[in-house]
């Protein structure tokens, strides 16, 4: 890693498989944050079967790429099933929950307002 970057915890210069940089643990949400500012958060999770995170709201838009596995996102009052290879985009300021129904990975990337 060069100092000052602004992404961290990840190698550079080298190609990488994304999937393998969080590894599942049993019972637990694993994450590994890239990169977080004011402006933008990257952050890779791995979730165990039937872990989730409760409802919460983000102070910006929250782009999910689901990487392995499936999962119920409740967004406001909608629910939407995702699946490895979909994404799913979560307005900023709406409630939003997760449930994994098997393993499940992914990268979530919350962009916010830069002013």
């Amino acid at each position: 890693m060069n100092k000052g970057s602004l992404i961290k915890n990840i190698s550079f210069s080298e190609p990488l498989v994304l999937a393998n940089l969080v590894d599942y643990e049993e019972g637990r949400v694993v994450s590994r944050t890239f990169a977080q500012n004011k402006s933008l958060s990257l952050t890779l999770f791995a979730f165990d079967e039937e872990e989730g995170l409760s409802s919460h709201t983000a102070a910006g838009d929250a782009f999910v790429y689901v990487l392995d596995g499936e999962a119920s996102i409740t967004i406001g009052d909608r629910d939407v099933v995702v699946r490895a290879g979909e994404v799913v985009v979560m307005p900023a300021h709406v409630p939003h929950a997760l449930h994994a129904h098997q393993r499940f990975k992914m990268l979530l990337v919350v962009v916010k307002g830069g002013e």
